[in-house]
């Protein structure tokens, strides 16, 4: 099922911070959507290469939809990487299961940063995304998180409590 797509702003424009935060879900998107690939390439098993694949969809969605939204802001919005650095070397079908748990989890960071940063409908869009990319990193088995994308306040340091975004490699 695809998202909806995010509803304009009702107060007119969304400012500097909301476009940038709105701007770093677009770019985590583009880069779930190439992860996504590596990860279906790597599954032999029906259903997972099933879940993979709607687990795309609504990421293709979701990217389509935050280009629409700051497209209509007057933004460009960022177009995506020929290619992403993945974190770790993907040779098989738990390793693409790791992959798409991580890529899901640094969603989760992501969405809670844009729900930080936007109000009114977009936050409640925002808020569905990080509940969604929460589930999904949870069924590819991710560790379950009180407050999904949210660093645990005992072990995170400065480093960890930013945006996590993709390394573009070109």
């Amino acid at each position: 099922m695809s998202p909806p797509a995010p509803p304009a702003a009702s107060t007119g424009a969304p400012g500097p911070e909301a476009l940038a935060a709105l701007q770093g879900a677009l770019g985590a998107e583009h880069a779930a959507v190439y992860g996504y690939g590596v990860v279906g390439a790597r599954l032999p098993d029906d259903q997972q290469r099933t879940d993979a694949r709607t687990a795309l969809a609504a990421h293709q969605a979701r990217r389509d939809a935050w280009q629409r939204l700051l497209g209509g802001a007057g933004a460009t919005p960022s177009a995506a990487a020929a290619g992403y650095q993945l974190p770790f070397a993907v040779g098989d079908a738990a390793g693409a299961a790791r992959l798409a748990a991580h890529l899901e989890s640094r969603l989760t960071s992501v969405y809670a940063d844009l729900v930080a940063a936007v109000t009114g409908p977009q936050r409640a869009t925002a808020a569905d995304a990080l509940r969604e990319c929460a589930l999904r990193a949870r069924r590819w088995g991710a560790a379950s998180t009180a407050f999904p994308g949210l660093p645990d306040p005992a072990t995170a340091s400065p480093a960890t409590t930013g945006s996590a975004t993709a390394t573009p490699t070109g």
